[in-house]
């Protein structure tokens, strides 16, 4: 049997003066219109996303695998390059208690969406040097990440500079 809290007058008053809530669950309270065209990429289109986020705990990296998703299903030809600590983002091995398990709802959303971006025909690329520097191991990573040499994240931004590419940098800290 739940416990009613006791209220004061002020309490009921102050639940008073506003319904709650005051939309129904689905109702929408963002507009819906869209300011920019829904631009598709044009042929030979490229686009890099730069990734330095920590995994599940910032959206930043979360955002930036979401963009490049939808980069590449507007026909860019599509790559990610994480590196530092956004290195973390591409482990096989996360989960808890065991691998490949969620503690908490959403908590490999990062891997399941790099999956879905490789298997759509994403490149993933992740910094040898990002792995070493937080313990991780290269043999963890997941299928189809393709392991850098530290000097090749410079080198990558100029190849995809080169190409034209839209380049996306995204920083976590």
């Amino acid at each position: 049997m739940a416990v009613e809290p006791k209220l004061s007058e002020s309490e009921i008053a102050s639940l008073m003066e506003i319904p709650h809530p005051t939309k129904e669950t689905g109702a929408s309270i963002y507009g819906a219109t869209k300011v920019f065209p829904d631009y598709q990429a044009e042929a030979g289109e490229t686009y890099l996303g730069m990734v330095h986020g920590i995994v599940h705990e910032s959206s930043v990296s979360f955002v930036a695998v979401l963009l490049a998703i939808r980069a590449q299903r507007k026909g860019f030809d599509s790559a990610l390059y994480f590196f530092g600590i956004g290195s973390l983002n591409c482990l096989a091995t996360r989960g808890f208690p065991t691998v490949g398990s969620e503690l908490f709802p959403g908590m490999r959303n990062e891997n399941n969406q790099l999956a879905k971006f490789i298997e759509e025909g994403g490149k993933v690329f992740a910094c040898r040097l990002g792995l070493a520097l937080h313990g991780a191991r290269e043999e963890d990573l997941m299928e189809g990440v393709i392991p850098c040499h530290p000097l090749d994240m410079q080198d990558a931004m100029i190849e995809y500079s080169r190409k034209g590419a839209i380049i996306n940098t995204t920083w976590m800290f």
